[in-house]
């Protein structure tokens, strides 16, 4: 068509001249036609829907190559950087915690202060890491955040870390940075005492399960469902901001389990003697510090920071004032996790 036109327009002008051009015009037009087609068909991942699948594609890649996520964190060190100055220039660090998770980060309703502060294991740690970068445990501002908002928070500057029973997981390590591991744990089943339920199995058939938006607790329920391997009936749309919503919906009668980390469960069955952990955990997963992609300095300053919290015994000090009632003395989770750098 092109063609017919441009021999359309050259009529009258006779000669070899004329033929020559619409030669040299057709050739010109073999050659850009492949390459246009090439831009928008997504076969090749050349421009066009092609590179968004080749983003895909590497992505997919990338999650499947990753293994031990927990042990992908940066050597430690003592060196400042721009994001250690940053802090110490604004004089207080800002750390995203709960506010709800007894023993961890929580409000002690029966204190008699008059201003109630954060406590926990987690407040503690946090506590620590001001203390070395900035003298004073008290050089900190917290900002609670919930469990579909810590990676957001962090993302977008309104916290420098985000220190609140947060798993260590591939597809987290792509969007934030983390700290080497602070705490095992491991996804578990929390469901009423007199309920049949008996952990991670086929007792969980038709069972409405409830798990926090965003977390790991979700993540394996959603991919067991498709894989075939969760009990069958089993409904997991209920969701929730924050993690300890679940346990109002189970006090509620509106689900029949929880699922999530075998240590924040232990603390909720310690608050309500009604509900309590059924079966062994199904997984094995770590706490990290979680910080904004590209803060190095950050990441290796708290890495050294907890290398010396373990070595001088802070570590042991917070878990037995905490955590040693709900988890005892003797589990996996009452020694610091050996970490290991990339």
């Amino acid at each position: 068509m092109h063609i017919r036109r441009v021999r359309a327009s050259l009529r009258g002008w006779g000669g070899v001249g004329a033929m020559a051009i619409v030669c040299a015009l057709a050739a010109l037009l073999t050659l850009l036609l492949p390459t246009a087609s090439r831009g928008g068909d997504g076969s090749t991942g050349v421009g066009g829907s092609g590179v968004a699948d080749a983003s895909q594609v590497q992505a997919r890649d990338k999650a499947e190559a990753c293994t031990d996520p927990q042990d992908q964190s940066l050597a430690p060190d003592t060196v400042d950087g721009a994001s250690i100055q940053e802090i110490k220039d604004r004089g207080h660090l800002l750390v995203g915690v709960d506010q709800n998770s007894y023993g961890w980060g929580y409000r002690d309703p029966n204190s008699q202060e008059s201003d109630v502060e954060l406590e926990g294991f987690d407040i503690d740690l946090a506590r620590r890491i001001a203390q070395e970068l900035l003298g004073s445990p008290d050089d900190i501002r917290f900002k609670a955040i919930p469990t579909n908002q810590r990676i957001p928070a962090i993302q977008s500057g309104q916290v420098d870390m985000v220190v609140r029973t947060m798993t260590i997981s591939c597809s987290r390590l792509e969007e934030v940075s983390f700290s080497a591991p602070y705490f095992l744990t491991g996804q578990q089943v929390l469901a009423p005492v007199t309920s049949e339920i008996g952990g991670y199995d086929d007792s969980l058939a038709d069972q409405r399960i409830c798990s926090a938006e965003g977390s790991t607790a979700y993540e394996r329920l959603a991919a067991d469902q498709k894989a075939g391997k969760l009990a069958e009936g089993a409904n997991i749309s209920t969701t929730v901001p924050s993690q300890l919503d679940c346990l109002v919906r189970l006090q509620l009668g509106e689900v029949d389990a929880v699922v999530t980390d075998g240590a924040l469960a232990a603390s909720q069955a310690a608050q309500d003697p009604t509900v309590m952990l059924k079966g062994e955990r199904f997984t094995t997963e770590y706490y990290g510090v979680a910080m904004k992609k590209g803060a190095d300095d950050l990441v290796r300053r708290v890495n050294q920071i907890l290398e010396d919290y373990r070595q001088d015994g802070g570590w042991e000090d917070s878990y037995d004032r905490w955590l040693s009632d709900t988890m005892g003395t003797t589990s996996e989770s009452a020694t610091p996790p050996v970490p290991a750098y990339r």
